[in-house]
């Protein structure tokens, strides 16, 4: 399980851990034990894809403050391993202790050109190298890179994109290595406002940020490498935490020797209407899929028997008074299903685990509790926030989509899973998940039906089992957004193994899901 941390948190540790320290060049310590793990991860990251160190080019484009030492550092040690170095100096000054010791293990600085056409050529240079290091801004920073710099980072990333046009072959071209964080990204939420230099590989310090795992900083984050420094211990519960394979492994729940088909969980499903009948068995074909019991369908004839036709596991009626572990309410409705809406009312005052897809959620009641969850995408989620009177636009849910989850739990009191490249899902404790394991070949009609089917399937299965997390330091407040988590992960690893990097459909999700289950 990746385990973050916002930006402010973990400098406020390190501060007290510095205040509290016998030795004061305990700072120069973690600044060297920084610096040190991002060399290495260079060095790691260029023999992995079978690049030269000795003779290999590094330009470090470094602020003036302690992000730009750890740069400089790092330089210092690539340097001394064979490597040409080239500082671009941003900010016109840079850490003294740093530029000092990058200058005596033989490094070259420049000061960044106020010219255009002095930028550009030094842009060009430093798209030429084999590794840039973006050490301008760290975690303490605030907004976007303004003036020459931003400018700067533009030519920069142009030219880079350029270079691997022309070179063709994969992993050819500079490869960008971000320093604790690419600079522009709010450590804390993940937002960024301007120019961001999106970066291959990021290596951070101390805990990942969760900026790092939220868009739209998870768009330029790549991959991520976190360095322990020597402030762990010191970091307490993690707001925000990432599932991960052998996580999954030890949460899915696994039939016992004499499980029968009631007590592995039964979910009831409202979905589907005349104008989205296909909803309905997407949404069975899912939920069949991640392994729950039995699935009740209930709804109109003509889709139940669309229903019975592709799913015949499935029992359908059109009566919610039946017994069922957890509800799936919503897929596939509009405002002209009156009859399906009255019993997505009727289902959701049972007090039963629910997931409420985008159809349920106008007749809702207006308080939920967390047992319930949302699982809306940027546009549905702005169209809540404005049902509870927040100004709702989709563009500012893009933008700031951790800050918009939260704000959509505190005035639902429901557990919110928001659909997107990456998903999040928060709880009313204020924990939040975020799943990244969907291919861009997964936004395809009925993706979204799949996905609730998987989730309202394991909430069945582990309705009856608070404990179930326990033994993975998940609190049972936030068992439901874990089960979401695991939902979300689940659909992301079947869509990417079923599209092997081309189209898919929703059906193919569904088709490839039990595989997955099993590898896993």
């Amino acid at each position: 399980m990746i385990s973050a941390h916002t930006g402010t948190h973990i400098r406020d540790v390190e501060r007290r851990l510095l205040d509290a320290a016998a030795d004061p060049g305990m700072g120069a310590v973690l600044m060297q034990r920084a610096a040190y793990g991002l060399a290495n991860a260079v060095v790691r990251e260029l023999r992995g894809r079978g690049r030269r160190l000795y003779g290999g080019s590094v330009t470090v484009l470094t602020g003036k403050g302690n992000n730009g030492g750890d740069g400089l550092f790092a330089a210092a040690l690539l340097a001394r391993r064979g490597m040409r170095t080239t500082a671009v100096l941003t900010a016109g000054d840079a850490h003294p202790e740093g530029l000092a010791a990058f200058h005596a293990a033989g490094g070259r600085s420049i000061a960044l050109p106020d010219s255009g056409d002095a930028a550009a050529g030094l842009a060009r240079q430093t798209a030429g190298s084999d590794i840039v290091i973006d050490a301008i801004l760290g975690t303490g920073a605030r907004g976007s890179l303004q003036g020459p710099t931003a400018r700067f980072l533009e030519l920069l990333a142009g030219e880079i994109r350029d270079q691997r046009d022309r070179r063709l072959a994969p992993g050819s071209g500079a490869l960008v290595v971000a320093c604790d964080i690419p600079s522009g990204i709010d450590a804390d939420t993940g937002e960024a406002d301007g120019t961001v230099l999106a970066a291959d590989l990021t290596v951070t310090f101390g805990a990942a940020k969760a900026g790092l795992l939220a868009d739209p900083g998870a768009d330029h984050a790549g991959r991520i490498v976190t360095i322990p420094i020597g402030v762990e211990h010191g970091l307490g519960a993690p707001p925000l935490r990432r599932l991960q394979g052998p996580d999954l492994a030890a949460l899915l729940p696994h039939p016992t020797r004499r499980a029968q088909k009631y007590s592995r969980g039964v979910l009831g499903v409202v979905a589907g209407s005349e104008r989205y009948p296909g909803a309905a068995v997407l949404a069975c074909r899912g939920a069949l899929a991640a392994g729950v019991g039995m699935v009740r369908y209930v709804g109109p004839p003509a889709v139940a028997d669309l229903v019975r036709q592709a799913c015949p596991e499935v029992v359908c009626g059109q009566d919610t008074d039946v017994r069922v572990q957890a509800w799936l309410l919503g897929s596939g409705l509009d405002d002209g299903a009156g009859e399906q809406l009255d019993r997505v009312r009727a289902a959701a005052a049972a007090g039963l685990p629910v997931v409420a897809d985008a159809g349920a959620l106008p007749v809702l009641p207006h308080d939920l509790s967390g047992r319930t969850v949302l699982t809306p995408h940027a546009g549905e989620l702005a169209t809540l926030l404005t049902r509870y009177g927040a100004d709702g636009q989709r563009t500012a849910v893009e933008a700031a989509p951790l800050a918009s989850a939260r704000h959509a739990v505190s005035l639902t009191g429901a557990t919110v899973l928001l659909k997107g490249a990456t998903t999040l899902v928060a709880a009313p404790s204020g924990a939040v998940f975020s799943q990244a394991e969907a291919t861009p070949w997964m936004a395809t009609a009925g993706s979204g039906d799949v996905l609730g089917g998987i989730l309202g399937a394991l909430m069945a299965q582990l309705a009856d089992d608070p404990d179930h997390f326990a033994a993975a330091g998940i609190a049972t407040a936030d068992r439901w957004a874990a089960v979401g988590a695991m939902a979300a992960s689940l659909h992301g690893r079947a869509g990417t193994l079923a599209s092997r990097g081309g189209p898919i459909t929703a059906t193919d999700i569904a088709r490839t899901l039990p595989e997955v289950m099993a590898a896993l």
